[in-house]
């Protein structure tokens, strides 16, 4: 069984799973591949930015030097992982669950959860293939298995 909608691998994958989550938590169509990209590439220079005005809280858990970290990921093919998805949950103000699918049982396991601050009703879903690419839930509802 297929959980996701297809998003590329592209080195957005994280930003665009989040933006595409977003829109559908929102009610709002799902984008265009174009507008996608676009909004993913604006999501990811938001969370550099949110990177930078939370330093103090979150550099001690970035590997290496926080400005060549924040340089490194400004580029748009670099992947995104955790501190990139705590930041967009700051950025969006909205919670952000994240799954991942269990082989044996063929369910999805929530496996982090992130922006809890901002509510627990409701959050963008985003599936983890367990290898680096993110893809969007195609249920958006939240009702699966944690």
């Amino acid at each position: 069984m297929n959980f996701g909608l297809g998003i590329p691998g592209d080195g957005r994958c994280l930003f665009r799973s989040v933006v595409h989550g977003a829109c559908l938590r929102t009610g709002k169509p799902s984008p265009t591949k174009s507008l996608e990209k676009e909004l993913a590439d604006e999501l990811r220079a938001n969370v550099v930015n949110e990177f930078i005005k939370r330093r103090a809280d979150s550099e001690w858990y970035l590997d290496g030097d926080f400005d060549t970290y924040i340089t490194h990921m400004r580029q748009p093919h670099v992947w995104g992982g955790e501190p990139e998805l705590l930041m967009a949950s700051h950025v969006l103000k909205m919670p952000i669950s994240v799954y991942m699918l269990d082989k044996k049982s063929n369910t999805l396991k929530t496996i982090a959860e992130y922006g809890q601050g901002y509510g627990k009703e409701n959050p963008i879903h985003v599936l983890y293939d367990g290898y680096g690419h993110y893809d969007v839930l195609k249920n958006q509802s939240g009702r699966f298995q944690d």
